[in-house]
């Protein structure tokens, strides 16, 4: 029986789902998904109040990837580090989600950064201890280290000369190589000037400067611009053996395929929301299956650039919905109150353009949850 739903416009009947895509880790590229959490819906996870996470969910999402075949990038903004998450629970959730990849095999790699320090003024030495601190966290829970963009850093900083010592002491502390995060101003407003540079041409040469005084320390770059040329453009500096991970939410098809000068690896925020389409389309990318994959994977893009549309920090909201709609968390609660931090309307676009791509892997039971969510509002006009 075909699966329909009622939404505002009228009844729509669902698309069927794609088959399930459960499997080993892709071969031609290394593929972390970025994942968020999950709130307790009965604890006051009220804008401002410590978060409090529903474990059982939040940890059922990474087994979830996992079992896709993806890596698992935590503790980073997807899991609301800076807009919820406070340094407690983001360490919990590192210390758990370190013994499940450890008892499944599963690749793992986590934020560390400085959010443990309260909002204010604070010097170089006490960022670079926080700093340390995480580190220390990230490699006890047997995960590689994304060294996360610091929003204490970027207020602190004077010269790219204060990034270079600072990150260039780090890496020289750390036991395996780690990744960096250059995170833009779409996703974080308070890290403008990251690499003591206003001109992202010129913080570029800092980042590719750092990389290659510390030969072996850094795994690969994380790059969060949405600049798909800027992208290019520092790909192709990076020294051998440094991946560029892509996180554009909105051009990583074609990053990812890539072209005659090589591809880009990844680790985004979408892949949560996307694992069934993404998994299978980059095992196809095993097999030099180009036309497989871009069938899989053009149909997510809408939905990837309407969830990270501007503001492109409240993203979070629409994967924390789409997973409580494909059945994937019982509730729609996040902390610090973000389930409001989207309106209606959108979420309803981000349910039309999933099933457009196929995502659901169960479409009654997506019906049944989208119907139940329209109701607390009332009769809709969108």
């Amino acid at each position: 029986m075909t699966a329909t739903v009622l939404l505002p416009e009228g009844r729509r009947q669902l698309r069927e789902p794609l088959p399930p895509a459960q499997g080993p880790p892709p071969r031609s590229r290394v593929a972390y998904a970025a994942a968020h959490v999950v709130a307790d819906p009965g604890a006051d996870n009220t804008p401002g109040a410590p978060a409090v996470l529903d474990w059982d969910a939040t940890l059922a999402i990474r087994h979830d990837l996992w079992r896709m075949g993806f890596g698992v990038a935590d503790a980073m903004d997807t899991a609301q580090r800076g807009m919820g998450l406070d340094w407690p629970a983001a360490r919990e959730l590192i210390r758990r989600s370190g013994a499940e990849a450890r008892a499944v095999g599963g690749r793992l790699a986590c934020g560390a950064v400085t959010d443990q320090l309260p909002a204010g003024p604070h010097g170089l030495d006490r960022i670079k201890a926080a700093y340390e601190e995480q580190l220390e966290e990230v490699e006890a829970a047997g995960a590689t280290v994304v060294l996360m963009a610091s929003r204490h850093l970027a207020a602190a900083a004077r010269s790219p000369d204060d990034y270079r010592q600072l990150y260039g002491s780090l890496l020289e502390q750390a036991r395996q190589p780690v990744i960096l995060h250059w995170l833009g101003t779409a996703f974080d407003p308070a890290l403008a000037g990251y690499w003591g540079c206003d001109d992202l041409d010129a913080a570029a040469d800092v980042l590719l400067g750092i990389i290659e005084e510390r030969p072996g320390k850094v795994d690969g770059v994380k790059v969060s611009l949405l600049d798909e040329e800027r992208e290019l453009a520092l790909r192709a500096r990076l020294p051998v053996g440094v991946r560029l991970y892509t996180g554009d939410d909105f051009h990583y098809d074609r990053l990812i395929v890539g072209d005659a000068t090589g591809h880009s690896d990844a680790l985004l925020g979408i892949f949560d929301g996307i694992g069934p389409a993404a998994a299978s389309a980059l095992r196809c990318l095993d097999h030099n299956d180009v036309a497989g994959y871009r069938a899989l994977i053009e149909p997510t893009i809408p939905l990837a650039r309407r969830c990270f549309a501007a503001p492109t920090y409240r993203y979070k909201t629409g994967l924390a919905f789409l997973a409580w709609i494909c059945g994937r968390q019982p509730t729609f609660a996040m902390v610090d109150g973000q389930q409001s931090a989207r309106s209606p309307a959108h979420l309803v676009e981000l349910f039309r353009l999933a099933d457009d791509a196929r995502l659901f892997p169960d479409p009654e039971l997506a019906a049944r949850r989208l119907e139940c969510f329209l109701g607390v509002f009332g009769e809709m006009r969108l």
